[in-house]
């Protein structure tokens, strides 16, 4: 691999001033609803007023959560990064079952390794990751995800900041005019 894509692309869309941080597990079911409503929000608000950045917030009782994240981060660091990872996440909640457990400790993953989880995701995006999941320098990017999350009191996802201040009030139901109004506030 080459060695300028050591570098994760920042999974941000948009460029405006408004900044709106999701903070998403990636098989989490209101994660999932998160995540699919934020191309139709930078659509409603303007890509020139806002942007739209994805925090990965691993949560230890999704069994696998630990895998997926360094998948989308490996992703990230690939010729075609941000688009990359956004497939990767767009596969794993398209297909969120294939990689979640029955109340979180029982099903047909219980015999699943890691490597099979890349091998679903890679299946389901269309995206290249074993090689770059396996650099450990990849650490470097989970663990800033983590710091990040932990130092705005991050706890649950979905969680969405404002302009760097956490919206308790904001959830994965609401409509996207909701976020958007608060955004453009």
């Amino acid at each position: 691999m080459n060695q300028q894509h050591y570098v994760a692309q920042p999974l941000e869309w948009g460029h405006g001033p408004r900044t709106f941080e999701v903070f998403l597990e990636p098989t989490c079911p209101f994660s999932v609803r998160a995540f699919n409503k934020l191309n139709a929000l930078l659509e409603l608000a303007g890509e020139d007023k806002i942007t739209v950045k994805i925090r990965l917030q691993s949560q230890p009782w999704h069994l696998f959560s630990g895998v997926i994240v360094r998948c989308i981060l490996a992703a990230s660091t690939l010729p075609d990064g941000r688009e990359a990872a956004h497939k990767v996440m767009q596969a794993v909640a398209d297909h969120r079952e294939a990689f979640e457990f029955t109340d979180h400790c029982a099903g047909p993953n219980m015999d699943a390794t890691p490597q099979e989880m890349i091998a679903r995701i890679e299946n389901y995006s269309g995206v290249s990751l074993a090689e770059a999941f396996a650099r450990p320098a990849l650490q470097n990017e989970i663990k800033w995800h983590c710091k990040y999350a932990r130092q705005n009191g991050i706890h649950v996802s979905p969680t969405f900041m404002v302009n760097g201040l956490v919206q308790a009030d904001l959830g994965s139901g609401d409509d996207i005019s909701v976020w958007a109004e608060r955004l453009l506030a």
